[in-house]
């Protein structure tokens, strides 16, 4: 066999001959700088910009979870649950993990988007966002569905534990509770406004995270959060619910736009119902009005009208001006101020002080305001807390509105005095009338829970308000304007009212406001109730006739709530007379 001779390549002529050395030079210093330009890079990426990457890592591996607090609940004054935090299930999933083709998937979806109350259509669009790294689908769903949903085991579906709100009495106390958004934060009332205390603080956990969404490992230190407070009101939920139901019913007979009603316990200023009508479901809010969320309570001021009548009496009483039992007269039924011509529904004749209260009359208190100094009538209408916004931390409280005394006209200080030229919340009257509930003593009123007794101002003498409750109770019985305010039981004092209301410079032809304030029982006030009727349409428009009977029924069972003893016998209830009342101007 003929053996190959071996090719000796170290003898080629290509490898004997030498490289040029510039060629040799490039190349060397061409590595060298490759290999310096790697080692800076390493150095660079390593030490002088190692915060920037390991953020860059850490983003697709490590998350920071919220760890929501609790929110703190509203109990009423005897600790019943106004709202309160439950577990609910928010779902969220990853749009590119999940697999939307697969007929056994989309079968699941289905599934899902039946148990959310969710047409399939909508759950696929959200699965088609942008954002194929994260979508939220749905928030705080019941917990119950939320495990039934994640029963179905989806992949690129998953929920996170979140906190919802609940309120068990609804519609009777949505306008003093409120409600939260989505993220648990109050956008209306007692939510709104003690927002940062009913909150609490946020806690977080540093955790690793794989692909699929699920939590590896924690990492880092634990910040646990800080439960919110509670908040005990001053509202007595069961009074609250009779309030409202009995002031909705009246709405709906009357064919009236809307009501309100506050309930104040005499001896402490606390609220202990606070009701509007129409109303909403602080659980379910879609497709709410603004006709729905106004506080009309404490944001809707009006002319008073006759309830300010007691007000002018006891400033002429305060002054020694006059006397309960001081002849005053009305003839003809009409006076004269300033070329207006102010007018009494008929002519009352010679009255006493006590009877002006009684038959209501304008031209009787016209008279008592004119032996009075503007200024000093102004300051007594300021001390009581008219044109002043009031205190309760509560948003959207109205001030009402109370001119300068300086600006007064004659004409203007006559219709003052019986309630027109000045406007008032019903809030603020309900509490105008603790004076004459505590002798003389204005209140402060309050929806948060008062554990010791409140300090007031003296507005008139013991004598001077007595004096007028006395003449509220005769105004309530057979003769009076509010007559139909009787209960069964209980005696009541309370003066009533109805006014047409302002449309723009003038007043509306056949658009009346009808209230009605007083207390009982009269002889030792327990409660202050206020009611206002806004247009009712059921050709009634009279206070004593359309605030007054729940006034009356609100008196009745709210006495029975508190365990209020009788101070009368029991008889068949007195069917009151027709009696006409003034409606200006």
């Amino acid at each position: 066999m003929k053996r190959t001779r071996p090719v000796a390549y170290a003898t080629s002529p290509l490898l004997a001959s030498k490289a040029p050395v510039g060629r040799s030079r490039f190349l060397v210093v061409a590595l060298a700088l490759g290999f310096t330009a790697l080692a800076a890079r390493a150095a660079y990426v390593q030490v002088v910009g190692n915060d920037f990457f390991l953020r860059q890592g850490e983003v697709r591996y490590a998350r920071t979870l919220a760890l929501p607090a609790n929110r703190g609940k509203i109990v009423d004054r005897n600790g019943l649950i106004l709202a309160s935090s439950v577990p609910a299930a928010s779902i969220w999933g990853i749009p590119e993990d999940v697999e939307k083709n697969d007929p056994a998937v989309h079968a699941q979806l289905a599934e899902m988007a039946r148990l959310m109350g969710m047409p399939l259509p909508e759950l696929l669009a959200k699965l088609e966002d942008e954002d194929k790294t994260f979508v939220w689908i749905k928030r705080q769903l019941d917990w119950e569905v939320g495990q039934q949903i994640a029963a179905l085991k989806i992949k690129g579906i998953h929920q996170r534990k979140e906190y919802k709100r609940e309120y068990p009495e609804g519609m009777a106390a949505a306008h003093i509770v409120g409600f939260t958004n989505v993220e648990d934060e109050g956008q209306e009332g007692i939510e709104l406004a003690y927002n940062e205390r009913l909150a609490g603080q946020a806690g977080s956990r540093r955790v690793i995270r794989n692909r699929l969404g699920q939590v590896v490992e924690s990492v880092g230190d634990l910040v646990p959060p800080v439960d919110g407070q509670d908040i005990q009101l001053s509202i007595d939920s069961k009074v609250q619910f009779f309030a409202y139901q009995k002031l909705a019913e009246q709405v709906e007979l009357q064919k009236a736009k809307a009501g309100s009603v506050v309930v104040l316990d005499a001896r402490t200023g606390e609220i202990l119902a606070l009701a509007n009508y129409p109303s909403f479901d602080p659980s379910s809010r879609r497709n709410l009005t603004g006709e729905q969320l106004r506080n009309r309570a404490l944001t809707d001021v009006f002319e008073p009208g006759s309830i300010m009548k007691p007000f002018t009496v006891a400033m002429a009483l305060e002054a020694g001006l006059v006397t309960p039992q001081t002849s005053v007269n009305t003839n003809p039924g009409h006076i004269i101020v300033g070329g207006a011509r102010l007018s009494d529904v008929k002519n009352f004749g010679v009255l006493t002080v006590e009877g002006i209260i009684q038959k209501s009359s304008n031209v009787g208190t016209t008279k008592l305001s004119q032996m009075m100094e503007p200024r000093y009538m102004w300051d007594v209408y300021s001390t009581i807390g008219f044109g002043e916004r009031p205190q309760i931390g509560f948003p959207g409280a109205a001030s009402g509105r109370l001119r300068p005394w300086k600006t007064w006209r004659p004409v203007e200080q006559a219709t003052m005095s019986y309630g027109y030229g000045l406007s008032a919340s019903l809030l603020q009257m309900a509490r105008s009338y603790t004076v004459f509930a505590n002798h003389g003593v204005l209140l402060p009123v309050t929806l948060i829970h008062r554990d010791r007794p409140a300090i007031g101002v003296q507005v008139f003498s013991e004598k001077t308000a007595d004096a007028v409750r006395h003449m509220l109770q005769l105004a309530a019985a057979p003769g009076g304007s509010g007559q139909r305010a009787q209960t069964e039981g209980y005696s009541v004092g309370g003066k009533s009212g109805t006014a047409r209301k302002q449309e723009g410079r003038g007043y509306a032809a056949n658009k009346y406001r009808s209230w009605f304030t007083g207390m009982a029982p009269i002889d030792n006030p327990r409660i202050i109730v206020a009611v206002m009727i806004d247009e009712p349409g059921a050709g009634i428009y009279y206070g004593g006739a359309v605030a007054a009977p729940v006034f009356s029924q609100v008196v009745q069972q709210s006495l029975r709530l508190l365990a209020v003893q009788p101070d009368m016998d029991v008889k068949p209830r007195i069917v009151a007379t027709a009696v006409e009342e003034e409606v200006l101007p």
